[in-house]
């Protein structure tokens, strides 16, 4: 026998997967539909008017023009009519009733109506209320309802025994086969039943019984979906045996024999390279005939396509044809390839653009000329999405003009966007012991040179920390991915190590992560020049001495990034080094360099249990301590270093306990993070230590212990850790707290 399996469609929802081709219904012919009338059917068969025209007009009274009633005066009219039919009724009640007509005199025979019966009780003042039982009875809730009412039922598949199926018990390997079959099967049924969903509880017999034909077809559509498709499931009942009187609901699945793939076949006119549709069709012949698998063969034809030249591919309707006396089905599918295209070029369309053809071609990792790849389409669409410029955008392929001259069709790229509101105000604040409370805020318009040209104004105000900056920035710059700024700003700080009022100038060129784009390799060089007043620790006189210094610096970053996630990673590593190489001219002409090297790794111990840890050297070399401006010194403590201790607070210190830095640093972290939904706990142990030397000593460790307390938002977690130092010294504090958005490393 012969079927033919016109299409193919996955059970999870509890639709047909596999249908049968359709059968042609034969219906009798349909008497044509006549107007309803009222009419009479004569003993012949003819038919006569109920009543005559003539005698409907004349039963219809006529208003001769009169003018209409009020409706006041009709309402009164009917109440009045109403009252009088009412006591007429009354009184023939009364005068057919012999028990009222004796009531007064005892005689039946009234020549006149005895007068009203009244009843001297209605006279009687009604006695008080608190003589009333007031209190209601006790209502049923609608839970108490609903479970007296209740049908319970336990729920029992039978039948899907790899064991029992002789075509299966014939070899191991066909055991196993069929044994992950019915794993399968069972596993979605449990998912999708009604039956199991209702947890053995009906508000009726009728319901159970719904529920019961539902999951019938549910499992054949899942063994349709396996290769089951001879299956038949029948539904039974059995009274209960147990005390809590719960009916037994079977499914008996007689599954039949599964089907494999005999002869694939595409319908399809030849492609470059010739296998690119077969290659990458995964089920081979003698493979089950599993929905799922099916289904992913055909979408993965309908990805390569388009990755490899085709961008106007489209996989059309399967054809499965079933052979009952051997068990197969051959397979064929039609594709239309459509032409193999080059990209072409950039067109745009949109009520308010953001960005001309000309600066999307900036942002574009193809050339016109190249084959055309959608994922290299993909990739144009993130970056325009990462411009954060646009509210909507949509990158789409349509036919070009012309050919290249191998002949090949162009494909053209049509961006349609609409520009996001261009300004951004923001804000952010935090808190840290020896920090005290900081809060920013800025004003950005992010594209007020376009393309992608934005002017930040912003502000700084702490308990210790003040500034104002103003910073032009462009991205894209030229090439996709370069951003340039340059900034101007003005900061006052007051710390236990110094005082400074500093102005600074700087430019720099980076290649940089973003929360919507992050790169595996970050870099960045610059420009800057600055001026500050300071008052600096002299150790030849113990004293402070305010001084100015003048520092001219080039500063370069390198970062590889292998983490999953920018504010809240939960796997993989960082590596980052900053090298500066300095000049200051406020001590005679001292040229120096910084250099920091960081490192972190995150491992999932659990889908809810992470374990990170940090790493940091740092060194000053070509300039003594004194000579080096305080606010360009190491120091160790706090929110972003060792917690447990104040900002700044490690490393040497002066006559009055106060931190006067260093030109070394060495820094270990180590943190559990547990996760539970959108709030989070964290246990953590920092060390580190800040030295005069310029190389670390990796000695003399100062170690904080804390926890904290995480809750998750869409833009990264919000932090709160509590420290405490195990090593405390005077002056020391006994508690540290931090608060702060985005995870500690």
């Amino acid at each position: 026998m012969i079927r033919s399996i016109a299409f193919l469609y996955l059970g999870a929802a509890a639709t047909p997967l596999l249908a049968q081709n359709p059968i042609a219904v034969i219906a009798p012919p349909t008497q044509p539909a006549t107007e309803k009338t009222d009419t009479v059917v004569n003993p012949v068969g003819s038919r006569t008017p109920i009543i005559s025209d003539p005698e409907f007009e004349k039963a219809i009274p006529s208003l001769d023009d009169a003018p209409l009633e009020s409706i006041e005066k009709w309402q009164a009219d009917e109440e009045s009519r109403e009252e009088g039919a009412s006591a007429a009724q009354q009184a023939a009640q009364t005068a057919n009733d012999p028990a009222i007509l004796a009531v007064q005199d005892g005689d039946v025979v009234e020549l006149l109506p005895d007068p009203p019966v009244t009843d001297p009780l209605l006279d009687d003042p009604l006695p008080p209320i608190e003589s009333f039982d007031a209190e209601p009875p006790p209502e049923p809730t609608q839970r108490a309802e609903r479970e007296a009412r209740s049908v319970r039922y336990v729920v029992r598949v039978e039948g899907l025994d790899a064991t029992k199926t002789a075509d299966v018990a014939k070899d191991a390997d066909g055991v196993q086969v069929e044994a992950a079959a019915w794993r399968d099967v069972l596993a979605r049924f449990e998912d999708l039943s009604s039956l199991e969903e209702g947890d053995g509880r009906a508000d009726s017999r009728a319901e159970v019984a719904q529920r019961a034909r539902a999951d019938r077809q549910l499992l054949l559509d899942i063994l349709n979906g396996q290769g089951f498709f001879d299956a038949d499931v029948q539904v039974n009942s059995e009274p209960s045996t147990t005390e809590d009187g719960a009916t037994n609901v079977i499914l008996t699945v007689v599954p039949g024999r599964r089907y494999y793939l005999g002869e694939i076949a595409f319908a399809a006119p030849v492609v470059q390279p010739a296998d690119l549709i077969t290659s990458n069709f995964v089920p081979k012949p003698g493979d089950p005939i599993v929905a799922d698998i099916i289904l992913a063969a055909e979408a993965n034809i309908s990805v390569k396509l388009p990755q490899n030249g085709y961008p106007f591919a489209a996989v059309g309707q399967r054809d499965i044809l079933l052979d009952g006396d051997n068990g197969v089905g051959d397979y064929t599918l039609p594709v239309e390839p459509g032409a193999r295209s080059y990209f072409g070029r950039l067109r745009t369309e949109g009520t308010t653009q953001a960005f001309d053809a000309e600066h999307i071609a900036t942002l574009r990792r193809f050339k016109t000329g190249d084959l055309f790849d959608s994922r290299k389409v993909d990739d144009l669409r993130a970056a325009l999405i990462a411009t954060g410029l646009l509210s909507t955008v949509s990158v789409e392929a349509v036919p070009g003009e012309g050919a290249a001259p191998d002949g090949t069709p162009y494909a053209d790229l049509l961006v349609r966007q609409e520009a996001a509101p261009p300004r951004t105000l923001a804000a952010s604040a935090g808190y840290g012991t020896g920090q005290g409370f900081r809060a920013e805020g800025s004003w950005t318009h992010r594209n007020l040179f376009p393309p992608e040209g934005s002017l930040r104004v912003a502000g700084v105000l702490g308990t210790q920390e003040q500034a104002a900056s103003i910073a032009f920035a462009r991205a894209n710059a030229g090439r996709r991915d370069r951003n340039i700024e340059i900034s101007l700003s003005a900061l006052h700080s007051n710390y236990d190590a110094f005082e400074a009022y500093t102005g600074r100038l700087a430019a720099i060129m980076a290649f940089a992560s973003t929360p919507i784009w992050q790169k595996k390799f970050t870099w960045s060089i610059g420009a800057e020049i600055l001026a500050t007043s300071e008052n600096a620790f002299v150790l030849a006189r113990g004293v402070r001495d305010r001084r100015i210094y003048y520092v001219a610096a080039l500063p370069a970053q390198l970062g590889f990034d292998q983490s999953n996630d920018l504010l809240d990673p939960v796997r993989g590593y960082r590596i980052n080094l900053r090298v500066s190489p300095e000049a200051s001219l406020g001590t005679g002409k001292q040229v120096y360099a910084r250099a920091i090297l960081d490192g972190s790794y995150y491992y999932p111990v659990t889908d809810s249990i992470v374990v990170a840890a940090r790493a940091r050297v740092a060194t000053i070399s070509g300039i003594s301590r004194d000579n080096l401006a305080p606010s360009r010194r190491f120091y160790g403590g706090g929110g972003g270093s060792v917690r447990g201790f104040g900002y700044q607070q490690l490393g040497p210190k002066d006559l009055n306990n106060d931190p006067i830095g260093g030109r070394s640093l060495n820094e270990f972290a180590l943190e559990g993070r547990y996760r539970f939904g959108n709030f989070g706990v964290v246990g953590f142990v920092d060390a580190g230590q800040a030295y005069e030397s310029s190389m670390p000593k990796f000695d003399n460790w100062r170690v904080g212990v804390g926890v904290g307390g995480r809750f998750y938002t869409n833009f990264g977690p919000i932090r709160l850790d509590l420290a405490t130092p195990l090593n405390r010294r005077p002056g020391d504090s006994r508690f540290s707290v931090y608060v702060s958005i985005g995870q500690a490393f």
